[in-house]
């Protein structure tokens, strides 16, 4: 999942080196905490939420055909 989520990420800034994703499993959930460069925060976000409620979409179904549980996805600034 990590990875998917990185190519995601990495497509959209302009800045992927600074990209970084963070990984905490709890029993149930995984959170996949995503952190950018300032100037790219806006393009991992997107209008009114609009990308970043797209990778949480494909992240809910790639965890559910994968049967990992649930996956949250947050965008640190």
């Amino acid at each position: 999942m990590k990875e998917l989520i990185e190519r995601i990420v990495h497509a959209m800034v302009d800045n992927p080196e600074q990209v970084q994703i963070d990984v905490i499993v709890g029993d149930d959930t995984t959170i996949y905490e995503v952190t950018a460069a300032k100037k790219d925060l806006g393009k991992v976000i997107g209008k009114r939420g609009n990308h970043a409620n797209a990778i949480r979409t494909i992240l809910t179904a790639a965890s559910a055909t994968a049967q990992k549980g649930r996956a949250i996805l947050e965008i640190v600034d």
